[in-house]
This record gives structure tokens, sequence and C-alpha cells, in this order.
């Protein structure tokens, strides 16, 4: 018979569902054997993360400098500010909507109190650079090969990038569902689990709602810049959206976000470059969802939401998830390391961003690709006038 291949949100709710129910009846050594378990898996994520940054960052700088050209720069600046502008748009709307809808310290209770399932052992499996090293590593790195044109080095990194993409889509990726389902198992074993359902459910409702209007605010400034209807535009992406809504993959959406980019009355040659290019550095639906799922954390923790803080975080979120859309995952799994360096979160609340984001993940990679049709039209436009 032919294998049924099931989409990760699906194995998520799958996961929640099971750590709950198995969290009210499993004895005391089954929970602690699943954070056993978890916690090793949480050391090798952590390991992780620098050389995802490492792996994936590095060679997409170097390719960007290799075909350095103005119309190149003028796509990866709008993709950036776009990314950026919907941390802060994410930002303003957060801040607030959820203080009224979350209540403050709604999951301090994971930190404190309740009932403990300690883990039979621990193993530490230290990162070989913290992030920040990473981050400065790969810029450095990226740029020397794109300005010398080191082939060779290049090469390797690409075969790096291979097996880190590898590691990601064997290793951490398929074993995500269980790290959820023991951690959902050990909040309901020790009566922590309800207050976090409710919480969650307020959370995606916003946040979807936010990026539809994030994708309204995009194309109408589009639409200013292009001179083009932006209601009239945004249609046509539709479908684009729809698709990307079921693959939840910026990449196999690409040649429907082409189609539907020419179709709005892009140059086919200005299509066949800014969509595949932004399908790799435009992350404003994912920056939204990242932004606002660790705002309401940071308020159900009663953590302190600082705005200069909070921009840096956004800043550094632009860059981090470069080429992460090629990978399943990738943009959560690249954004973990500043999740802990800026905003101080730890395993825990690392997993409930895990959670929160995969459970929307289409709708953040639909307002990618849907927004990619944004940035198009207005380099169509500015390369219409460079030529005039």
């Amino acid at each position: 018979m032919r294998k049924i291949k099931l989409p990760l949100v699906v194995k998520v709710l799958i996961a929640i569902v099971l750590g709950i129910l198995f969290g009210q009846f499993v004895p005391e050594w089954g929970v602690r054997l699943g954070n056993t378990v978890s916690g090793v898996f949480n050391q090798v994520l952590r390991f992780f993360i620098p050389l995802i940054i490492i792996g994936l960052v590095t060679p997409a700088i170097a390719d960007f400098g290799k075909t350095a050209g103005k119309m190149l720069l003028v796509t990866v600046a709008l993709a950036y500010v776009f990314t950026v502008c919907s941390g802060l748009f994410a930002y303003l709307f957060s801040v607030g909507l959820f203080p009224g809808m979350l209540s403050k310290g709604a999951l301090s209770a994971l930190q404190e109190g309740g009932r403990e399932f300690e883990p039979f052992f621990t193993i530490a499996i230290p990162p070989l650079a913290d992030v920040m090293t990473a981050l400065v590593l790969s810029f450095l790195l990226g740029i020397g090969i794109a300005v010398t044109g080191a082939s060779k080095m290049h090469g390797w990194f690409e075969e790096l990038k291979g097996i880190i993409v590898l590691g990601i889509e064997k290793v951490i990726i398929p074993f995500l569902p269980f790290y959820i389902f023991c951690l959902f198992m050990d909040m309901a074993a020790a009566g922590k689990v309800g207050p976090v359902l409710g919480s969650f459910l307020a959370v995606v409702g916003v946040i979807f709602g936010m990026t539809l209007l994030l994708l309204v605010l995009q194309f109408c400034v589009a639409g200013i810049v292009a001179r083009r209807n932006p209601f009239k535009a945004l249609w046509g992406m539709l479908p684009a959206y729809m698709t990307a809504l079921g693959t939840a993959s910026s990449a196999a959406t690409i040649p429907v976000t082409l189609r539907s980019t020419v179709s709005n009355g892009v140059r086919e040659e200005i299509a066949g470059f800014t969509v595949p290019l932004c399908a790799t550095i435009h992350m404003s639906g994912s920056t939204l969802k990242i932004t606002s799922c660790a705002i309401a954390l940071m308020l159900m923790f009663d953590m302190p939401v600082d705005f200069l803080t909070m921009l840096g975080f956004v800043m550094m979120l632009g860059v981090t998830m470069v080429a992460a859309p090629g990978v399943p995952g990738g943009s959560i799994m690249a954004a973990l390391g500043i999740l802990g360096s800026i905003l101080g979160f730890d395993a825990a609340q690392q997993a409930l961003m895990i959670t929160l984001y995969i459970a929307m993940d289409s709708f953040g990679t639909a307002c990618n690709v849907t927004g990619d049709g944004a940035i198009a039209l207005i380099v169509d436009r500015i390369a219409g006038r460079s030529r005039a």
C-alpha cells in the first residue's frame, strides 16, 4: 500500500493531543523517560543552531555577491526592508492587542511550582560557537568568497549546506513531533497544560488576521509606487497564496508565484529574477509570526517587552533567516539562536515557540510568497525608470 505522508503541522497537532492524553495516565517513570529523551534532543538542537547559520547564510551571501548588480541590490534591500517593517508592524499590533487578551504571567507556572519530573540523566553537547560568532563568521566568509571568487571554498560551503540540510530534514524535523509530544505530556502530567492551549488559540487567530492586513499594506505601497490598483494586484496573487497554504514551501510555490506575478503586469525577465530570489530572502510572514509569538510568550511568562530590544531582534531576524525557506522549518530553526541570545528564551520557551510557529506554518509561507509579488511590482517600476 502507498505510504501516506502527513504534513508537519498535522504531526505536531497529533503530538499535542497525544501528549495531553498520555500525560493523564502515564506513570512518573514514563514522563521522566520522555523528559530524558527530549533533554538530549534539546542539546542536539542547540549544537545545530550555529551550524545552521554558518551552513545556510555563508553560501547565500556568497551567491548574492557573485551576481551583484543594481537590480539585485534593489531587490535585496526591498526584501530586507519589507521583512523588518513586518516585524515592527507585528510589534505594534502585538503590544497593543495581546496585553488585553492574554493574562500576564499566565505561563509562569511552567517555570515555578507544580510537580517536577526530572530526567533520569542529562547529556551536555556544547555548540562549537555562539550565535553572534556564527553570524559574524558567516558574513566574513560569505563576503570574502564573493570578493575573491574563491570557487573551491564556495563549493565546500555548498557541500556543508547540503550536510546541514540533510541533518535538519532527517534528524531535527522528524523528531520535532516527538519532542513536542514529550513537552505537552510533561505539562499535562504537572497540570500546566490548560492555560497554554487557551492562550495558543487566541494568538493563532490574531496572527492570521495580522498576515492578511500586512499583505494589504504591502500591496498598497507597491500600488502607489508602480501606479497599479493594489487590490486587483493582491487578488492576482491569490493562486500563489492558496498554493503556499497547501505546500507550506516558498520554493515549491515558485512556478505559481511566477505566473501570478506576470499576470499582474510584471515583465517576465523581472519576475524571473525577483521571484526566485525573494523566495529565498523575503521573510515578512515568517518574521511577523516569530515576532508576534515571541511577544505573546514574553507577556505570558511575565518577561519585559522593550522596543529597542525587539528592534534589534527583528533586524537580526531578517539576516539570520536568509536561505532558510529552502529547509522545512528552517526559519524557526535559524531564529532559535537569537531567541535565546537576545530575548533570553530558555529551552521550554523555545519549544513552545516551535510549536506555535509550526501550527501556523502555512500562514507565514503564504504571506511570504504573496508579498514577493508586491516587491516584483516595485522592482519592475524601478527598472522601467532606469531604462527611460
